[in-house]
């Protein structure tokens, strides 16, 4: 047989030992319960890609439901985007991992250019081959595996920010309810102090009243329109605020649609208590801790000594003949062999131990401070939407008609006027709170409260 024959089967046994790529397919985060029906941003395979989208294109221009502002949000958040690519990144990194060590051509020229026999090019043996280095102790089999789990801890810090993107939105959007809310108060509070000016006015020129109480209504009325002006300017930020959920620098839309009064009983904290591990902080540990003790086992890997084995063929230009030439190149671990770097994992490995126990009982603690705000601001909801306002309202009414007949003076009726605008004040502020601590509590749960 042919010394080349006998080199391309050599060769060819030499990259059968490397193994083969094995290269594992990337899957996209599972997300959690919390906000899966809704659409998020999900970048292309091919980042030559261009996504020409933006949310002004699909922004409504007059009124958005949570469910759209959820959706704009998912889908075109500067952050949430941006994470998206680290997932990409991860999946094309966990893919080089999983390829072989590349052979290297090799070339080597001897008996040239010496003394006399040995002179010019006449004995010249030429060796050309490949070189091939040789894996032991999986190495590449465990470099790609703590490629996988980093790929997945990027999916989970995807999730991470997919929640809080979701949470912050549907907080905003109840910011921007509110300020509604407490607009069309005002609106309706300087509707009435306009209306008691003029009636006030009627009765001093009728002589009824002294002109002392007609000042006294253009305080009243020049302070309700300072307060209407100021929740104006509340609404404006709030609305810039959620439109900024979606990259918007400007909102488009004119009014946000919603039920603000809409609460539901807060189940026992024990139950969410179960779901704490459904949390992506909390979560990611799992991971997190895989990913540590693969990185042991890698280290301990690198240890073992990598062996590089050369085949090629030696041509002897003097004798005019061929044949196979082979070789073997092996590190000796003699003072190197990686215990340091394997020392450290361990310690990492340590680490995480800890940290995982830190991020349950931080994630722990901030669901029972969460819960503790959902749980009052339900409480209180309920005892001014019985109690509070119904009695705000009949003093009020009692007190206008008592001062249109004459029994009450105006001090009386303008501060039953003030305790009934505080308490709707109060109770709008309340509900805004319930549904912010209720989004803050599925955040750290990642269920929605209604699955509970």
């Amino acid at each position: 047989m042919k010394p080349y024959f006998l080199a391309l089967w050599a060769l060819m046994l030499l990259l059968f030992l490397t193994g083969c790529a094995t290269p594992r397919d990337a899957a996209w985060p599972q997300s959690r319960p919390l906000g899966n029906t809704l659409p998020a941003y999900q970048p292309p395979v091919l980042p030559t890609t261009r996504d020409t989208l933006h949310a002004e294109d699909s922004a409504p221009s007059n009124v958005l439901s949570l469910r759209e502002a959820l959706v704009l949000a998912l889908l075109h958040n500067p952050d949430l985007r941006a994470f998206a690519w680290e997932v990409r990144a991860h999946e094309a990194r966990t893919l080089q991992t999983g390829l072989r060590p590349n052979p290297e051509f090799v070339t080597d020229l001897e008996d040239f250019g010496g003394s006399r026999a040995l002179s010019g090019f006449h004995s010249t043996e030429t060796t050309v081959g490949l070189s091939q280095l040789i894996e032991l102790g999986g190495d590449r089999h465990r470099r790609h595996r703590v490629a996988v789990f980093e790929r997945d801890l990027a999916g989970w810090d995807y999730e991470t920010v997919r929640l809080d993107v979701l949470t912050k939105t549907a907080q905003a959007f109840t910011g921007v309810l509110a300020a509604q809310e407490r607009l069309t108060l005002a609106d309706s509070l300087l509707a009435q102090a306009q209306q008691f000016y003029e009636s006030v006015a009627a009765r001093v020129e009728s002589g009824k009243v002294s002109a002392l109480e007609e000042r006294r209504a253009q305080v009243v009325l020049s302070t309700t329109r300072l307060t209407y002006e100021r929740t104006t300017w509340d609404l404006a930020a709030k609305r810039t605020r959620l439109a900024a959920a979606w990259g918007g620098s400007t909102p488009t839309f004119e009014r946000v649609t919603g039920d603000l009064a809409a609460v539901e009983a807060v189940p026992p904290a024990q139950r969410l208590g179960n779901f704490i591990e459904r949390n992506p902080d909390v979560a990611r540990w799992r991971d997190e801790m895989a990913l540590r003790r693969a990185g042991v086992a890698l280290e301990r890997a690198r240890g073992i000594p990598d062996p590089v084995f050369i085949v090629g063929i030696r041509r002897v230009r003097e004798l005019h003949e061929s044949a196979l030439a082979a070789g073997i190149s092996i590190p000796l671990p003699l003072f190197d062999r990686n215990q340091g770097t394997v020392r450290e994992a361990k310690y990492r490995l340590r680490q995480g131990e800890e940290a995982q126990q830190a991020a349950q009982v931080k994630a722990r603690r901030m669901l029972a401070e969460a819960y503790g705000q959902l749980a009052s601001a339900y409480s209180e909801v309920n005892t001014l939407q019985q109690d509070v306002l119904p009695a705000a309202q009949e003093a009020f009414t009692a007190t206008e008609e008592g001062y249109l007949e004459g029994k009450f003076d105006l001090l009386m009726l303008l501060d039953a006027q003030r305790t009934l605008f505080e308490t709707t004040n109060q109770y709008i502020d309340a509900l805004a709170v319930y549904h912010i601590a209720r989004a803050e509590v599925e955040r750290l749960i990642g269920t929605p409260l209604s699955d509970i």
